[in-house]
This record gives C-alpha cells, sequence and structure tokens, in this order.
C-alpha cells in the first residue's frame, strides 16, 4: 500500500475546484505482511477447488494482524471468499479467479438469508481492499435466467446446448436448471433459485474499502455492490457482462457515506454507476448516498451510464458526476424511482459529460418506476401500502451542466406524479443535444426543469 502521504497526493485531485464542498476519501492501511496462495495450498489449475486455500491465506494474515493475499498467475476455481478486518486480496496480472457453477457451495449453512454468499464478501469489517491487475469471473450463466426476446436464435441454442434449463413463459424465459456439468439445484423451482443469485462482490456495512485495478465479470447479479460501508474508493476497476444479463448492474453504491468512484471502464447487462438509498439501518456506518465523486469513468453498454435510483429513501446528497462519458449506452443520466422507493436529492451537480449513440434519453426523470423481476407481469398494475407512500421521490437540488450527447432518441425526459411535488428546482445549463425524435418530452404539470444555454440539433 502507498504511504499515508503518497495516498492522500494520490487522490487529492478529484476535489479540485468542484462545486461543493466534498468529504475526502482515505486508502485502506493494510499491514505488510503477505502470503501467497500457493503456500497455503492452492493449486491454479482451473480444476482444483481453493476454497478452502483462501480462507487458510485470510485465517494466516488475521493471526499476523492482517496483509496482502497475493494470487499469482493461474486460473483458480473457488467458493465464496469472506474477508476480515486489514486484509487486501492482490490478483497479480494473469491470475484469474472462477467463482464455481457448483451452487451449493454458496448456500448460508445457518439458513439466516435468502440469497446465496457473494463470491466475495465481508460484513462489519474495516480496511479491506482487492486490488491488483487479474480477473474475477462470477459465472453468472449458470445462475441468470435469459429472456428469449434478448437472444438472437444461434445464442438461444448456445444456452441450450451449455447446460440443462427449462423454459416458462410460453418459452420466452429460459432458467439454467439441472446443469449438466455443474450441480444440484438448491431450491424447489427455477424461479425460487433464481430469486437467490448474489453479487460477486458485496460488502456490507465496512469501513475503508478499496477496490483497485482489477477486472469483475460475468456476474449471477450486481458486479460490484458495497452497502451501507464508509469511505470506500473505486478505482480503474473494469466491469463487463453480456449486454443481455438480467440484473447485470456494474458498479452500485447502496448507502454510501464518502465515496469515490474514478477511472473506470463498463460494458453491462442493466445500470452502469449507480447510487441506491434504502430505509435507514439503526448503528450502520453509512445511511443515504453522500459525499460521493464520480469522475473520468467511461460506460459503454448499460441501461443508464449514471443511475440515481430507484432506491432513494433515505436521501442522496453532496454529489458531483464529472468527466465521464457514456458511448453506446440506453439511457445517459437517468434518475429513476417510484412510490415506496422514494427519497429527496439534495446538492447533486453533474457537469462535463459527453455522450454519442444513446438509445433512448439523454436524461430522464422517472417517477412511477416498478421493478419488475424476470418472469412477472408487465402489465401488473401496482398496489401500495399507506407506509410505502410516504415514500414518495423527491428529485430536487440537481444542477446539470456542461453535457454535449450527440445521437440519441430523445434528449430530455421528464414526468413526475400528480398532486405530488417529484420533479423540481433542478437546473440544465450550458450543454447541446443532437437528437434523432425529441427534443424535449417534459410533463410541466408534474416536472419543473430550468433550461438556460441548451441547444437541441435534429440529426
Amino acid at each position: 500500500m502507498l504511504p499515508v502521504a503518497a495516498e492522500a497526493q494520490a487522490y487529492s485531485r478529484y476535489y479540485e475546484n468542484l462545486p461543493i464542498e466534498v468529504a475526502k476519501v482515505s486508502r485502506p492501511q493494510i499491514p505488510a505482511n503477505e502470503v501467497s496462495l500457493t503456500e497455503v495450498g492452492g493449486v491454479g489449475d482451473g480444476v482444483t477447488l481453493n476454497t478452502e486455500a483462501f480462507a487458510k491465506g485470510i485465517s494466516k494474515l488475521n493471526k499476523l494482524g492482517g496483509g496482502r493475499l497475493n494470487v499469482p498467475e493461474g486460473v483458480w476455481m473457488t467458493g465464496p471468499i469472506s474477508l476480515k478486518d486489514n486484509i487486501e486480496l492482490h490478483l497479480e496480472k494473469n491470475a484469474i479467479v472462477v467463482f464455481s457453477a457448483d451452487k451449493t457451495l454458496y448456500v448460508d449453512p445457518t439458513g439466516k438469508s435468502d440469497r446465496v454468499y457473494a463470491g466475495i464478501r465481508a460484513s462489519k469489517r474495516k480496511n479491506i481492499a482487492i486490488t491488483g491487475q487479474g480477473i474475477i469471473d462470477g459465472n453468472g450463466e449458470y445462475w441468470r435466467p435469459v429472456k428469449r426476446s434478448k437472444v438472437s436464435d444461434v445464442e438461444w441454442k448456445q444456452f441450450h446446448a451449455l447446460m440443462d434449463g427449462v423454459e416458462k413463459d410460453n418459452g420466452q424465459l429460459f432458467y439454467p436448471w439441472d446443469t449438466k456439468d455443474a450441480t444440484k439445484n438448491i431450491a424447489a423451482t427455477p424461479e425460487a433459485q433464481e430469486k437467490m443469485r448474489n453479487d460477486i462482490i458485496r460488502f456490507t456495512d465496512c469501513e475503508n474499502v478499496l477496490i483497485e485495478g482489477v477486472t469483475v465479470q460475468n456476474s449471477p447479479k450486481f458486479h460490484v455492490h458495497p452497502l451501507n460501508c464508509r469511505n470506500v474508493i473505486v478505482d480503474g476497476v473494469t466491469v463487463r457482462c453480456p449486454w443481455n444479463a438480467q440484473n447485470g448492474d456494474a458498479i452500485d453504491f447502496s448507502d454510501i457515506n464518502v465515496g469515490l468512484i474514478v477511472n473506470c471502464v463498463v460494458d453491462a447487462g442493466d445500470d452502469g454507476l449507480c447510487m441506491k438509498s434504502n430505509k435507514t439501518k439503526p448503528n450502520s456506518p453509512a445511511n443515504g448516498c453522500s459525499d460521493i465523486v464520480i469522475q473520468d469513468n467511461t460506460v459503454f453498454h448499460a441501461h443508464g451510464g449514471f443511475v440515481l435510483g430507484s432506491e432513494t429513501i433515505s436521501g442522496v446528497r453532496r454529489m458531483v458526476v464529472r468527466h465521464n462519458r457514456f458511448s453506446g449506452t440506453d439511457t445517459g443520466l437517468r434518475f429513476k424511482s417510484g412510490i415506496g422507493r422514494g427519497g429527496k436529492t439534495e446538492d447533486l451537480y453533474i457537469q462535463d459529460i459527453v455522450m454519442t449513440d444513446i438509445k433512448d434519453e439523454a436524461i430522464v426523470f422517472q417517477c412511477d418506476y416498478v421493478d419488475r423481476p424476470a418472469g412477472s407481469d408487465p402489465n401488473a398494475i401496482p398496489t401500495y401500502t399507506e407506509e410505502q407512500r410516504k415514500s414518495a421521490p423527491e428529485f430536487q437540488g440537481i444542477h446539470i451542466s456542461n453535457v454535449t450527447c450527440h445521437g440519441t432518441h430523445t434528449a430530455i425526459k421528464a414526468g413526475g406524479i400528480l398532486g405530488l411535488d417529484c420533479i423540481h428546482d433542478i437546473d440544465i445549463k450550458n450543454s447541446t443535444f443532437v437528437f434523432l425524435k425529441n427534443d424535449q418530452l417534459i410533463d410541466e404539470k408534474t416536472a419543473k426543469l430550468k433550461l438556460e444555454g441548451v441547444k437541441f440539433v435534429k440529426q
């Protein structure tokens, strides 16, 4: 790890000339102890299961007060990995960690969780890191459902050739089930098993987190997902999965206080750089999203380049998103929430964004978002409890400037909910949009946006 003075200098440039004061991140401090995975029985032949070796290496370092577990060149098959305080998992450039398709390895033996263990997990830990230039592969095709409408005939046949499965919804949905070369099922039905799939990296209630340099790919669900954590850095990470991967979010910050996402490259099946905020958790290190800088990232395919929501319940505040590029995303800047999921946004500054080839909207505000899992009725009308109705979205205090977009179906779209002040005090300035179909689809009855120095050009 870098010396304290050097690490402070390394991140200082991201806090220069900010439009609002934001608390700064600091790197976790990891002790200098090192252990190689081969020292504790690891074998990188792509066949040997290394779950025990990872556990032994982490335990050995834990007894020393922490340190770095080195994963050398090789293909390292494993089950779930659990990090402890002061542990850095370091992957050398030609190291590939592949999570086994054996679903039984990930089942929580206590029965307390309705989901399986994440590939790499940590809970209530301090000073943890994943670094290096290696690859972490989630083997997600053995978990994810596949929508027939999102694959070609050739791909559809390939899924059936790769593994056994079952088709539902009149052949429109494929579930991995009774897979030939992998594992036993871990639920009574394909639908129930689908709901158990988890993320590759999931850290909960942790402090001082670093994920740097690695490639994270092909997750069963989300790829990089810290929750209720404080002081989180994601730097130079590549996230990739098939464009049609169900729930294939790339980098999701859920209730993060003091965070930095920089120099990352995303090409994913769902949201790209996504901020979420759920119900308050007592005694958690962080609630709501606050003091976050997102800069110098590239997003290729994703449902949105930068996304806020759909959960914003505990609020999103003091955030700067600048100098990012989106090329080929479905939407560019996407603000989505709904009844039962909404909260208030404050002091969000989004500036110097460049976009090309945006499929739908360059900027979109949506307040009636409904989550529809695979296999659910797309026409079902949602119902809400009185308690849920108290959590309505309030997008406000959002300042967008210097956006350049060449190629989008609709430049700006916004719609709130009649009777609720869901979208107000939002300004978009000094921006240019080259659009194909619509310049503005703004419902002025429910959405109050101020446009200044905005240029629309018909393509």
